[in-house]
Formats: structure tokens, C-alpha cells, sequence
């Protein structure tokens, strides 16, 4: 639209001095022509440019000088531009007047050609500003997606904090934050983009403070709850031997279990685990978390390494995996080692589409099966917590996969840097031997051949 309004605007500054400049010629040629007009009249000797049926007269104008009617024209005298004036003469002739209009053209020339580059230089200042207007604006837009992007993946401390909201410093919208109102900047004029990250901030900020206020009343409860079940646990236990004891027992385990799943999801939610890193020989570490599962999972260990990590949690996030398998697969069910990387597989039907899309989430499950949905999420957790990466995935004939990647220490890495180092030798190793080996049958056959044509 800036551009359509600077080439109006250009076509209308030339045609107004256009016309200006004509219409002073014109008058100018009308003027001379009365005064030539009387001199031809009266007798008298013409002036220069001035006479009857000049060579060169145009034929519209001549044709309307001797119509009785007077007029002008601008043409061309010898490549020159000319301004014409005739009137009648009589007897079918016409009175003409030229004089040089060079100058005027020139001027209008000139006029055209700054009107052209004004244009130019308006147009490519505006395409400038736009262009970086519309890339401040674009720039804001992308940060604002990135930051939701954050915020859908679960990072809810993400924020946009775009200047041009109306609270103009950090944390304002986040309630966990005191703001001293001493340090708030007036607020700049806010602007759509501006209105759309506030509003994703506030969003973010409540969000958060939900969750924050359902992680402490999940670890409120789950904490209040562990003094009445253990005075329920030490009754069960006093109860005559029978059915209804057994169901009973059973009963107390379940929320005694539950409960602390709910107060280890609360520790992990806070953020308050402390590692207690030690190196740590990783075949050994799952097979000792096979054997207190009580189940029939089979361990394979295709290579064995040394891992920096929490024993503990490391095997509480694999007893997790084991039992999940079995609780919501089908065997076999097989753990295997491979350097610094378990897998836990099943064979039952595998994990279900939203687990695999949005991972483990707390108090869900699908298909009917038992369970409230805390130890995969309380793997996953313990997992990040360590450093390590677990993943979730089905396998391609059948089963659930999952697959839990531990950093090593620095003697795991340098025998598994060794041991890559003798499998490189060993099979150029055998690649040597192999060519020697067909180097020996070749000279062989060579030399019975030889003696073949040599002999009698």
C-alpha cells in the first residue's frame, strides 16, 4: 500500500508541474502571437520565429488556424522541442509563432527522473521498515512458540517475559515470587504479540501453581496417611490366621505400597533427591534386581561395563521396568545388558498409544488392567534424576521395549574404548590371516601347475 501511495503521489506532483510548465509556454506563445498578429496586420516586418505557414507547422495546428481558430502545440523543430502558436491569416493561411521549449522539457525530464528515484529510495525505505518490523515481529512470534513448545513438554517454569506486557518485570504472574512494586517499570504500549505472550505467561503461571498446589496435597495425604496404616498394618498382623486375615493384609500392603510411591513421586517432584553416586559394576546390579523380584525374567548380558550411579535408585527405576513387565505383558520377559545400556522387554501387547506419545502419567492406565499408573512414572523420574534416559517403545514383533541408557564412569568408558580397540584388531587380525590363507592356496596351486609344465 506504501508503495501504491508513493507512485500516486509521484504521478500527480508530475502532472501538476507538467501542466504548469505548459500552460506558462502556452501563454507566453498566445502572447507572442497577438503581437505578431498586429505587426502582420499593420504591414510591418515579422520577427523572428514568426511568419506565415512556417515549414514545420504541425497539421492539427495548421488545420486549425485556418478553421479561424487559434491554438498551440508543443512538437519537434529538428529534434528540438518547439512550442507552436498559429491563428488565421486569411485566404486560407495561417500566422505561426515557434520558440525553443528545450528548457521546459528539460525541467519536466528532470522533474520525472527525481520523482523516480524519490519513489525508488521511498519505496526501499519502507520495504527496509517493514522488513525489519516485520521480523521484530515474527522474531517475538517464534520465541513465544518456542516457549510454549517448552511449556506443552512440561517445563511450566518456561516464560516469555516479553517487555510489552503489562507488568513489566520478572516473575510478576508466578505466586511464588514476592515483587517489589518499587522496581516495576511503567509498562510499554502492548501490542497483539505482546497480549499473546502475557497471556501465555499467565497461563504457564497458573498451571504451575495448580500442579504445585496438587504435588503438595498428594504429599500431604500420602504423608498424613502413613501413621494410621502402620497402626493398620500392626493390627492386620495381630488378626487369627484365615481368608479374611490374608485379604486384609493384602489390603494394607496395596496402600502402604501406594502411598509410598505418591511420597517418592512428591520427593521427585520437588526436586529435593540427593545422589549418592558410586561406580558401580552393571550385570551384576541387574541380576541382583531380577532375583528380588521373585519373577521369571531372563537376564542376558551381551556386554558388561562400570557405571557411575545411585545403586539404590538405579534399582528401583530397573524393579520398576521388571515389574511393569510382568504386571502388563507377557512372558518371557528378558533383561539385557549391553555396556551402558538395559533393556526390559515383554511380550504381550505393548504400550499403549498414549504412554508412547505423552509418556507414563500417574493414575492412568487403560485396558482394565490393575495398577495405578506410579512406576513407570516414578522410573522415568529416578531415571532423569540420575542423569540417565529411559525410553518407551514397542517393540516391531510385538511387546513393550523399554530401553535405559546410564552415563559411565571413566574406567567403563576406557574398557569400552579397549574393548573396541580388540574388536577392530581382531577382525583385521582375521582379515590378514584370511588373505594369507588364499595368498598360500594360490601359490600352492601355483606351483602344482608349475610343476605340471615342467615335468616329462
Amino acid at each position: 500500500m506504501c508503495c501504491g501511495l508513493a507512485a500516486l503521489l509521484g504521478i500527480l506532483v508530475h502532472v501538476s508541474v507538467t501542466n504548469q510548465t505548459v500552460g506558462e509556454a502556452r501563454g507566453r506563445a498566445l502572447d507572442r502571437l497577438t503581437e505578431v498578429t498586429a505587426s502582420y496586420e499593420e504591414g510591418d516586418r515579422l520577427p523572428p520565429g514568426a511568419g506565415v505557414d512556417l515549414p514545420g507547422l504541425p497539421a492539427a495546428l495548421r488545420e486549425l488556424a485556418t478553421d479561424g481558430h487559434r491554438g498551440t502545440m508543443v512538437g519537434d523543430q529538428d529534434t528540438h522541442p518547439t512550442m507552436w502558436a498559429a491563428g488565421p491569416a486569411g485566404r486560407g493561411r495561417a500566422i505561426t509563432v515557434q520558440f525553443d521549449y528545450a528548457q521546459g522539457a528539460h525541467a519536466i525530464d528532470a522533474l520525472d527522473r527525481a520523482i523516480v528515484w524519490s519513489s525508488a529510495l521511498a519505496i526501499g525505505a519502507t520495504l527496509l521498515v517493514g522488513a525489519f518490523a516485520v521480523t521484530r515481529v515474527t522474531r517475538r512470534l517464534h520465541a513465544t512458540a518456542r516457549v510454549a513448545r517448552r511449556i506443552s513438554a512440561g517445563d511450566l517454569d518456561a516464560r516469555v517475559n516479553d517487555p510489552r506486557t503489562v507488568h513489566d518485570f520478572r516473575g510478576v504472574h508466578d505466586p511464588r515470587t514476592v515483587v517489589d512494586a518499587r522496581t516495576q517499570r511503567p509498562p510499554r504500549p502492548q501490542d497483539e504479540v505482546a497480549a499473546v505472550a502475557g497471556a501465555l505467561d499467565t497461563m504457564a503461571a497458573s498451571l504451575q501453581s495448580k500442579l504445585l498446589s496438587e504435588q503438595r496435597f498428594t504429599a500431604d495425604v500420602a504423608h498424613e496417611l502413613r501413621t494410621p496404616l502402620t497402626g493398620l498394618h500392626a493390627a492386620a498382623e495381630l488378626l487369627p490366621p484365615g481368608r479374611p486375615t490374608e485379604l486384609v493384609r493384602d489390603r494394607v500392603a496395596t496402600l502402604r505400597t501406594l502411598t509410598e510411591d505418591l511420597l517418592e513421586i512428591s520427593r521427585l517432584d520437588a526436586g529435593r533427591e540427593r545422589l549418592e553416586l558410586d561406580s558401580e559394576p552393571l550385570a551384576p546390579l541387574a541380576g541382583r534386581v531380577v532375583r528380588a523380584s521373585g519373577t521369571k525374567t531372563g537376564v542376558q548380558v551381551v556386554r558388561d561395563t562400570r557405571v557411575e550411579t545411585d545403586r539404590r535408585r538405579l534399582e528401583r527405576v530397573l524393579g520398576n521396568l521388571v515389574a511393569n513387565a510382568h504386571k502388563h505383558g507377557r512372558v518371557p520377559v528378558v533383561l539385557t545388558v549391553d555396556g551402558p545400556v538395559v533393556t526390559v522387554r515383554d511380550h504381550g501387547d505393548g504400550y499403549p498409544e498414549y504412554l508412547l506419545e505423552h509418556g507414563p502419567q500417574r493414575f492412568r492406565t487403560e485396558g482394565g488392567s490393575k495398577g495405578h499408573g506410579l512406576g513407570l512414572t516414578i522410573a522415568l523420574g529416578q531415571a532423569e534424576v540420575l542423569g540417565a534416559r529411559l525410553v518407551f517403545a514397542n517393540a516391531p514383533d510385538g511387546g513393550a521395549l523399554a530401553t535405559l541408557t546410564l552415563p559411565q564412569d571413566e574406567e567403563g568408558q576406557r574398557a569400552e574404548r579397549e574393548d573396541g580397540e580388540e574388536r577392530d584388531e581382531g577382525a583385521g587380525r582375521k582379515g590378514r590371516e584370511g588373505r594369507n590363507d588364499r595368498r598360500g592356496r594360490n601359490d600352492e596351486y601355483g606351483r602344482n601347475d608349475g610343476y605340471g609344465d615342467g615335468g616329462p
